[in-house]
């Protein structure tokens, strides 16, 4: 809670920069400031460019605990004078033993990546579905968290092992592919959420209906591949509701019958290799 201004004390602010060892801002990370008898007397957030600024404080000592998801947190004594007070720069290392992928272009690989949806079968059985044409670009960026993503998924080549449900799968009561023949992902922010954990926020379009979806993304490495390049390992997965694509058969629902579950689990092994091209192998 903001302190409210006693008229008989001084107040001022207290600011701070958040960053990586390696000087890269540390957006959204949080600084908590308690009193000497360890009550919290404010809290506020870093902005993109990881600066911190608090509410005023009464002139006096206090501790200041610095966290954010995926670094180490750590903790600074603060004495807040008339004309304020400042952490200057408050490293925060990365909570990870695996260095970063490369700065620049990545090429996804389809031949060692798979994309697989899940949904429940009359509520009782997991259907497991695959999509065997996809591709797409990864740019990581410096700060790491300017990265994005770009995905691209052909909607007809869904495959569950059943070809009369694959065919009703591409229909309108479902995937409309004839209408609409791509899957698309575009990614605008990634946020750390814990050692080597990420949120991957960005639009997807399904049905050419484009929703909000964040992938919960964890990263596997990068290392130099037998054919003379750099790969990287990614998982990601995310739950989708039929409904927000307009994948909303009825038929069978309406009898009574739910012949395919509200929501679809989707999981994305992904490999990709640097550079702006897949190798020819």
């Amino acid at each position: 809670m903001p302190n409210t201004p006693n008229p008989g004390h001084s107040y001022a602010v207290l600011t701070a920069e958040l960053r990586t060892p390696d000087r890269w801002p540390v957006p959204h990370g949080i600084v908590t400031v308690t009193d000497l008898h360890g009550q919290q007397v404010a809290r506020a957030e870093a902005d993109a460019g990881g600066h911190v600024v608090t509410d005023p404080l009464p002139v006096g000592t206090y501790t200041v605990i610095v966290t954010a998801p995926g670094h180490s947190p750590t903790a600074r004594t603060a004495v807040v004078a008339g004309s304020g007070a400042t952490l200057g720069v408050v490293n925060l290392p990365r909570v990870s033993e695996l260095p970063l992928p490369a700065e620049g272009p990545w090429v996804i690989d389809p031949t060692h990546s798979g994309v697989e949806a899940t949904a429940r079968h009359l509520g009782l059985a997991s259907v497991k579905g695959r999509f065997t044409d996809f591709g797409g670009r990864i740019h990581i960026a410096r700060p790491i968290e300017d990265s994005w993503v770009y995905a691209v998924i052909r909607a007809d080549t869904i495959d569950t092992g059943n070809k009369l449900r694959d065919d009703h799968l591409r229909t309108a009561d479902f995937l409309d592919v004839a209408r609409h023949p791509r899957i698309e992902y575009r990614s605008h922010r990634l946020t750390a959420t814990g050692a080597d954990l990420w949120a991957l926020d960005g639009e997807l379009t399904i049905n050419a209906i484009t929703r909000p979806v964040r992938l919960d993304l964890r990263y596997h490495g990068s290392g130099p591949d037998a054919f003379g390049g750099i790969r990287a390992g990614f998982l990601a997965s995310t739950e989708l509701s039929r409904e927000d694509f307009a994948i909303s058969y009825h038929q069978l629902v309406r009898a009574g019958v739910a012949a395919v579950g509200p929501s679809i689990r989707v999981e994305l092994n992904i490999e990709a290799v640097y550079g702006e091209e897949l190798p020819q192998l």
